[in-house]
C-alpha cells in the first residue's frame, strides 16, 4: 500500500516500528511521550486538538507502561500514541461535540477508551470536529479548522478531521473518529491515511455523543490497515449498549489470508460513476482499479443505483430527524450555542413525521433486496472515497450542496450494514491526497484490512 502520512517521522509511529524498538530498548514510552510533544509544539496551532492532556499526566503513564515491560507481550498497544474525536468520553476530560455550551464531563470513559487503555495505548488528547458530528468537511467548529497536512487551503474533511490530521501529521499512532455517513472515511481520503469503518455495533458506542444511535460507528484512524484492525481488535466487544453487536459465529478480526487471482472486486458500471466533472480524481480511481486488476483480482462492473438511491435517503429522510432526537433539548434550550450550518440543518428536520420514517424504512428495506444481489459474483467493491475535493472558501461559500456531494460514496455503508476501510490512492497535481475505499459485507474487517494491506501505491 502507498506510504501514508505527511509528518516528519510519521512512519516511525507505526505500531511495528514502535513494537520493534521497545523490544529492542531502542525507545521507550517516555521517549515515545517527548517525541509526541516535540512534534505537536512543532505543528504550532493547527486545529487538531480541542483538549490535549499535560505532559506529566502522559510521562506518568508512560512510567507506568515502562514498569510492566516484562507484560507488553500481553498488551498489544504497549506505549501506542493515540487521540480520540471530542465526541467519545474520556474520565475527567470535557466532551464538547465542538460545542463549548454543550461541554459536559464525564466521570466515566467510553468502554471503547477503557479497552485500549487497558491495552496499554497511551491517551494523548481530543481532537476537533464538525459540531456534533454533522459534517464530512472539517470546518463546522468554533475551534478552527484542522490544518490539512498537504495543502493548507484544502478542507481537512469531517466529521472525524482533528483525528485524521493528528495521525497523518505524525503527532499520534492512531485516532479514534465516529463514522455515521462516511466521517471515518472521507478524512482518510484527504489525509492519505487509513480509516476503518467498522460494522455497526462491532464497537460500543456508550459514551458517544449520538448523531444517529442506529447508524453510528466508532472508527480508527491509523497509517496501516494492519495498526487500524489491531486497535479495532482490543476495543470490539458487545456489553449492555443496545446496539452493540457480537461478531457472529465463525467470524474473526485476525488479518485474513488472501490470495489477490482468487478475488473478485465489484465496481460501478462505467455509466455510474460521477466524479462532477474531477477529471484528476476519475484518473486516480481508474488507475487503482487497473493496479487491483494488474494483482490478478478480477474486476466487475455492478449496477450502483441501489446503493446511490440508499445514499440520498440519509441526508433527505428521517435519519435527520434522528439527529435531532439527539439533541432536541439542547438545540431547544440553545439554538444559538450551534453553528449556524449545523442549527439549520438540525433545526430542518423537524419537518419529518412519522409517516415519513416508515415510508423510508420500507424503501431502504427494498434497496437491501436488490443491492444484495451485487455482492453475489462480488468479494467486495471498490469504489473512491469522495469524487472530488474542496478548498475551504469554496464549502464557506456552498456549505450544504458542497458536502453532500462528498458522501456521494460513503453515505450508503452504514445504512446497507456494511463494513468499509478507506486507502491511499495517488495525488492531485498540488499534492492533496486522493483515496479508494474498499467496502465488504458486515463483519468482514478481517478481509478488507488484507485487500487493504496488499493495495498496491499510485503515483506521488
Amino acid at each position: 500500500m502507498m506510504k501514508p502520512g505527511a509528518g516528519p517521522g510519521a512512519d516511525e509511529m507505526r505500531f511495528s516500528r514502535l513494537q520493534e524498538a521497545y523490544a529492542s530498548g531502542e525507545r521507550t514510552p517516555v521517549d515515545v511521550v517527548h517525541e509526541v510533544y516535540k512534534r505537536i509544539a512543532a505543528r504550532g496551532e493547527d486545529g487538531v486538538w480541542i483538549h490535549l492532556e499535560s505532559e506529566d499526566k502522559l510521562l506518568a503513564r508512560a512510567q507506568e507502561l515502562e514498569a510492566r515491560r516484562a507484560d507488553a507481550d500481553e498488551l498489544p498497544l504497549y506505549g501506542v500514541p493515540f487521540a480520540v474525536k471530542d465526541n467519545i468520553d474520556v474520565a475527567g476530560v470535557p466532551t464538547t461535540a465542538a460545542c463549548p455550551e454543550y461541554a459536559y464531563t464525564p466521570e466515566e470513559s467510553a468502554p471503547c477508551v477503557n479497552l485500549l487503555l487497558d491495552a496499554g495505548a497511551i491517551f494523548v488528547g481530543k481532537t476537533n470536529l464538525d459540531q456534533f458530528a454533522l459534517g464530512l468537511v472539517g470546518v463546522r467548529t468554533p475551534y478552527g479548522v484542522a490544518r490539512n497536512p498537504f495543502h493548507p487551503d484544502y478542507i481537512p474533511g469531517g466529521s472525524s478531521s482533528g483525528s485524521a490530521v493528528a495521525v497523518a501529521g505524525g503527532l499520534v499512532s492512531f485516532a479514534l473518529g465516529t463514522d455515521t455517513a462516511g466521517s471515518g472515511r472521507v478524512p482518510a481520503g484527504f489525509n492519505n491515511i487509513v480509516g476503518l469503518k467498522p460494522s455497526r455495533g462491532l464497537v460500543s458506542t456508550r459514551g458517544v455523543v449520538p448523531a444517529c444511535r442506529t447508524l453510528d460507528c466508532v472508527s480508527v484512524f491509523a497509517l496501516e490497515a494492519s495498526d487500524a484492525l489491531c486497535a479495532l481488535d482490543a476495543m470490539a466487544a458487545p456489553d449492555e449498549d443496545p446496539y452493540s453487536r457480537a461478531l457472529p459465529a465463525g467470524a474473526s478480526l485476525a488479518m485474513a489470508d488472501i490470495s489477490p487471482e482468487e478475488l473478485k472486486a465489484g465496481v460501478p458500471l462505467a455509466g455510474q460513476r460521477d466524479f462532477l466533472g474531477d477529471d484528476e480524481a476519475q484518473s486516480a480511481y481508474e488507475k487503482g482499479v487497473e493496479r487491483i486488476e494488474a494483482t490478478g483480482a478480477a474486476v466487475r462492473e455492478v449496477d450502483f443505483s441501489p446503493f446511490f438511491e440508499a445514499a440520498k435517503l440519509l441526508y433527505g429522510g428521517p435519519w435527520m430527524a434522528e439527529r435531532l432526537a439527539a439533541i432536541e433539548d439542547f438545540i431547544g434550550a440553545k439554538p444559538e450555542a450551534l453553528h449556524p450550518v449545523t442549527r439549520e440543518l438540525i433545526a430542518g428536520a423537524a419537518r419529518y413525521s412519522a409517516v415519513d420514517a416508515f415510508r423510508a424504512f420500507y424503501r431502504l428495506e427494498g434497496l437491501k433486496r436488490e443491492a444484495k444481489k451485487a455482492w453475489k459474483d462480488i468479494d467486495f467493491m471498490l469504489v473512491p472515497t469522495t469524487p472530488t475535493a474542496y478548498t475551504i472558501e469554496e464549502i464557506r461559500a456552498d456549505p450544504v450542496a458542497l458536502n453532500a456531494n462528498l458522501g456521494m460514496y460513503t453515505n450508503f455503508v452504514n445504512l446497507l450494514d456494511l463494513c468499509a476501510v478507506a486507502v491511499p490512492n495517488g495525488f492531485y497535481a498540488n499534492g492533496l491526497p486522493i483515496g479508494m475505499t474498499l467496502i465488504a459485507p458486515a463483519f468482514r474487517e478481517g478481509f478488507l484490512c488484507a485487500v487493504a494491506e496488499e493495495f498496491p501505491a499510485g503515483a506521488g
